[in-house]
């Protein structure tokens, strides 16, 4: 049988490529369904199907296209994982174009899946966007990513960060410390994400300077938040009177996102949540997008996705 080979000149960019222990290689392996043979400086595999031949062409030049682009901001098996799940055809013209680089952050962010795509898509065309989808499906982390991305590159002035304090079944009981020691467990989710894509040393500084903010949602009436990118958090966790109180402090040249899953509502039973009743009353207003991401956009452990599958199989 021939082989169909790539030649990689640069054998520091075919070490990326093939990764630790060749965990990338094992990526695109599983992927074709077939080995990938790395020699020297080239990467070859036999078989005499064109598609499959055309398939590992575009997938490795994709590849090598990030990479001569990237250096080493971009995170190597996420970059390939984005390729991948679009089923390395042209459509990774579309993740690429809704990838987020942050001006000074520690990798570019990649669209894991075409619905995580069509979510930066839309909070880069409307100034209101609710992300709702269940765990581990990025949402959170693609808003903030976003948030950083209009903060650094100076198109808003400030970042706030807001979420219901809703235990999640269970009842914490009196939090000592100031305002901020009392919140902080329910932001953390938010700080993690922001730990990711820039020097924890930055989102402190920025968090000191009062740059970042952290407001929690109960404090906020009466204020109008203008030049600023505004994250509510655990939208579903909102009565409907947060909710239209949240919405309705955008100001001018702000960017407001809301995330939540609809399905872990922690309220008493008799309230409704305020993410559900915005996505019923809000749907179709022109300036508001909803994006709706559900379990094959889940990126956490492949656990996860299976539990989210089988909860959303007995509902049904």
């Amino acid at each position: 049988m021939s082989a169909y080979t790539i030649i990689v000149p640069d054998s520091n960019i075919l070490a990326r490529v093939c990764g630790t222990n060749d965990c990338n290689l094992k990526l695109i392996e599983e992927f074709l369904g077939l080995q990938v043979f790395a020699q020297g400086n080239e990467l070859s595999i036999e078989t005499e199907d064109q598609a499959i031949q055309q398939q590992f062409n575009f997938i490795i030049n994709r590849i090598l296209d990030e990479f001569s682009v990237d250096g080493s901001t971009v995170t190597d098996a996420e970059m390939i994982q984005s390729v991948l799940n679009n089923g390395g055809t042209g459509d990774h013209e579309f993740f690429s174009r809704y990838s987020i680089s942050i001006p000074g952050g520690v990798k570019k962010v990649y669209p894991r899946t075409r619905g995580q795509a069509l979510l930066v898509q839309k909070m880069r065309s409307t100034d209101m966007v609710f992300a709702c989808g269940p765990a581990g499906s990025g949402k959170t982390f693609l808003c903030v990513a976003e948030a950083l991305r209009l903060l650094l590159s100076h198109k808003v002035n400030s970042i706030v960060l807001t979420r219901p304090v809703v235990e999640a079944g269970e009842s914490l009981g009196f939090l000592p410390g100031d305002l901020n020691e009392k919140i902080n467990p329910y932001i953390r989710p938010l700080y993690d994400s922001m730990g990711a894509v820039l020097p924890k040393e930055t989102v402190k500084r920025l968090t000191d300077n009062g740059i970042i903010e952290v407001a929690p949602l109960a404090y906020m009436r009466g204020r109008t938040l203008n030049d600023c990118a505004v994250i509510l958090d655990e939208a579903q966790n909102t009565t409907t009177e947060q909710m239209k109180m949240f919405l309705t402090r955008m100001g001018e040249n702000s960017k407001v996102f809301i995330t939540g899953d609809p399905t872990q509502v922690d309220l008493p039973k008799k309230i409704t949540s305020g993410l559900v009743h915005a996505l019923e009353i809000l749907r179709g207003v022109e300036g508001i997008s909803i994006a709706q991401l559900d379990s094959g956009d889940v990126v956490r452990n492949e656990l996860v996705k299976k539990i989210i599958q089988a909860y959303e199989n007995e509902e049904k």
